[in-house]
């Protein structure tokens, strides 16, 4: 088993354009969790927690996450993944430190990244000799939007969906993570079934850039569903099906067709509900395209929000900077990242061996 190790999980953005639930794409911004099993250093301290495990964190939301394992989402990810394989407790003497940038509740797919991190923690402490694909089962079990998912797991930009589950096996993912590991610590939670969700991998042209504009509140994803409606007219299903099918070839061009990709972004499935719940946004899409801006290829709401994704090949600042002055109006502060795709997806580095 690995002493020591580094585990690199990438940011992502979902809801690409008209894909919602659908599409999603890994970024260069990444959470980082380091590990160190060894017992002389850490063996007393980390016995204080019932998982044998001391937990740090830095980075963003530092102040509120918590540090026991049975309450921070990425320990409570791996000790799942562990105890559904017969693995009760993290060794003794595990150090566990994570360095999180990626900015939390905003739609950049933090806890997306928490549950791939915790699930290939689990994989290397417990030495499962797991594929990225029967990892993503697990990851599946606990997050069900594969989007932010599959594209922190596997990188670049994804299509993917959900495979039709037997009745079994649906009993079996529909369990929330409160469930899935029991306080009681000799419980055996289910293992993930194979095969959970499927993906594809798009081309993405290597000069068109993700320009991230973060708004400094966040919107709870529970909230940026309830808005949404149950059901939707043919009409705005098939307007999305219809620029799913060219965006995803479009952004893969050598040379990108800026009014091309701008028109595939449009969505009517999920951006004009969640507009309340973003003050400006309405206006944003609506007036920031190819001709107000020199290298503009488009722009949409990323994850649930409220991050604004644009792509872009040049004039990265002046289109950043424009779309925060109009954020100003509305007295939103705003930071802004110039990020590229996470092509290899989320790594594993062993540091030094036992």
């Amino acid at each position: 088993m690995a002493n020591e190790f580094i585990i690199k999980v990438p940011a992502s953005s979902a809801n690409i354009g008209p894909g919602f639930d659908v599409l999603g794409i890994g970024l260069n911004l990444y959470l980082t969790i380091s590990f160190k099993v060894d017992p002389s250093k850490f063996g007393a301290e980390s016995q204080k927690d019932p998982a044998n495990i001391v937990l740090s964190y830095e980075g963003d939301g530092a102040e509120n996450v918590p540090l026991l394992s049975s309450k921070n989402l990425i320990t409570k990810t791996a000790l799942y993944v562990l105890r559904a394989n017969g693995i009760k407790t993290f060794p003794i003497g595990t150090k566990v430190h994570v360095n999180n940038p990626i900015p939390l509740g905003r739609g950049l797919g933090s806890s997306g990244a928490a549950v791939v991190g915790g699930v290939l923690l689990a994989n290397a402490v417990g030495n499962l000799g797991f594929s990225r694909q029967r990892c993503l089962d697990y990851c599946l079990m606990i997050e069900r939007h594969p989007d932010n998912i599959t594209a922190a797991m596997m990188g670049g930009f994804v299509g993917s969906y959900l495979r039709q589950l037997t009745d079994d096996e649906y009993s079996k993912v529909h369990c929330p993570l409160e469930q899935i590991l029991d306080t009681d610590i000799e419980s055996t939670p289910n293992n993930a079934p194979v095969d959970i969700g499927r993906h594809v991998k798009y081309s993405w042209s290597s000069s068109i850039k993700c320009i991230c504009i973060i708004p400094q509140f966040e919107v709870a994803t529970s909230l940026s569903r309830s808005v949404l409606p149950t059901d939707y007219s043919r009409a705005d299903v098939v307007f999305n099906l219809q620029r799913l099918a060219i965006l995803t070839t479009a952004v893969g061009e050598a040379t990108p067709n800026a009014e091309l990709i701008y028109n595939s972004m449009q969505d009517k499935v999920h951006q004009p509900y969640r507009s309340d719940l973003i003050p400006g946004l309405t206006d944003i899409l609506n007036n920031f395209t190819p001709e107000s801006h020199d290298g503009f290829l488009g722009i949409c709401l990323s994850g649930a929000g409220p991050t604004i994704l644009c792509l872009a090949t040049k004039n990265f600042d002046q289109i950043a900077s424009d779309i925060i002055a109009r954020f100003n109006k509305e007295k939103v502060e705003c930071k802004w990242l110039l990020l590229d795709p996470a092509d290899e997806g989320s790594t594993v580095e062993e540091v030094s061996k036992l």
